[in-house]
């Protein structure tokens, strides 16, 4: 196809196509087809929305099979067959062996329409407008979860203004700087100026803010602070749940029980469709019949896929194998790294990886990127500036590939020949 096509008739606010200038046509576990018949390894998996792989055959057959037999497709908040089984296998074989207790609300299609009502449930319970986020964090592009986020370019698009938000400096932020205390202090100085909120919402791993992770310390202690100042906790799974980080939600390492969680992307079983969920201990489950809604709430051939992919996950025990391919890329990555450039470092967790190029001139972590997929790799930035490089393959891409791509990634990077 003429990519002149696009440059005519789509929007100029489009963004990955620019930096990977190809029309994809075909894709399968770890790859990308495009019209040519060129293969890229895919490191961006989708923004996360394809832990399980492209077209991953088990999920794949079981939304095909409900579609020949006339499954229904759009139920709204119906009762049906599809969201039950979703349900019941949610509930009995992720959160209650993980001694989780939570409702679990149909917010709409998208992360950013679970964020929204998380935000609209804690302000309607502790009757607060305030909310703290941490900086780097980012949670979506409608006002309420924008109004969360720091990144400048996004925010000065709003066009209005984003208010009812404290930003909190992430741990690791500033050196030597306690953020907890930071968040103690703008609650008991009455010289503060800062509102209580209604909410503490985090990420365990900021992703696009640069792959921080969070130490699972500071997590306890943001737990603790909420219960002593009577806060909701929100953890937002969007990007690093459904086992993205070795454990199915990423808050886990930590031992801790948020009062919110917010899920999209691969909960829609890795494949690509569109769903988000909410989950809510059931005493804060306060909304009034109608009182949230959304016509795609019940996008059935989400409910369908979304089960098929947790079978998946838990048939192929894709939490350790997230865990040991991780090691191989934690490995790789130490090795490599130091010989490609002093001033380069990495951080990571289970299969979400940065290398960080903040010491080097704006747009170099583009170059690297640019170079990789050149080489046959689609691989994304993040973090202040796109100052990061993006590991994120799908969970079950092969031993193989996975080391194919870090090949490039180290040739992407060793072809700018950095000081």
């Amino acid at each position: 196809m003429n990519l002149d096509t696009y440059e005519m008739y789509e929007s100029n606010v489009r963004s990955y196509c620019r930096k990977f200038p190809t029309v994809f046509n075909t894709a399968k576990n770890a790859f990308l087809i495009d019209e040519q018949g060129k293969k890229y390894i895919d490191f961006l998996s989708g923004a996360g929305s394809l832990n399980y792989g492209h077209n991953n055959d088990a999920i794949k057959d079981r939304v095909i099979e409900y579609l020949q037999r006339d499954g229904i497709i759009h139920g709204l908040d119906m009762f049906s067959t599809a969201k039950g089984e979703f349900i019941e296998y949610l509930e009995e074989k992720i959160l209650k062996p993980r001694g989780l207790e939570y409702k679990i609300l149909f917010p709409g299609p998208t992360g950013t329409n679970s964020v929204e009502v998380a935000l609209k449930l804690a302000r309607k319970i502790k009757k607060r407008t305030n909310i703290f986020a941490l900086m780097g964090g980012f949670h979506g592009m409608t006002l309420g979860s924008l109004s969360l986020c720091t990144e400048r370019a996004a925010r000065d698009a709003a066009g209005v203004p984003l208010g009812n938000v404290t930003h909190i400096p992430a741990p690791g932020m500033f050196e030597n700087f306690d953020t907890i205390h930071y968040m103690e202090t703008l609650l008991t100085n009455d010289h503060s100026g800062v509102d209580k909120p209604a909410a503490l919402i985090v990420e365990a791993v900021q992703g696009e803010g640069g792959v921080n992770v969070i130490p699972s310390e500071w997590l306890k202690a943001a737990r603790d602070f909420c219960d002593r100042h009577d806060i909701l906790l929100i953890l937002d799974e969007i990007q690093m749940g459904c086992a993205r980080t070795g454990r199915f939600f990423s808050f886990e390492r930590a031992g801790i029980v948020p009062d919110i969680v917010v899920l999209a992307k691969s909960i829609g079983g890795g494949i690509g469709m569109p769903f988000a969920l909410t989950l809510l201990k059931p005493e804060l489950d306060v909304f009034s019949p109608g009182e949230h809604n959304g016509t795609f709430r019940g996008f059935q051939l989400a409910m369908v896929a979304g089960k098929a992919g947790l079978e998946f996950a838990l048939e192929n025990n894709i939490e350790d194998e997230t865990e040991r391919k991780g090691a191989m890329v934690e490995a790789f990555l130490k090795e490599t790294v130091p010989t490609l450039s002093r001033k380069l470092d990495y951080r990571g967790i289970g299969l979400i990886w940065g290398i960080n190029f903040d010491k080097y001139p704006s747009g170099t972590a583009k170059l690297a990127s640019r170079a990789c997929f050149e080489r046959g790799l689609i691989i994304e930035l993040a973090g202040t500036d796109d100052c990061v490089l993006k590991i994120m393959p799908p969970l079950t891409i092969e031993d193989e590939t996975l080391m194919q791509g870090l090949e490039i990634v180290k040739e992407g990077i060793a072809s700018l020949n950095l000081d």
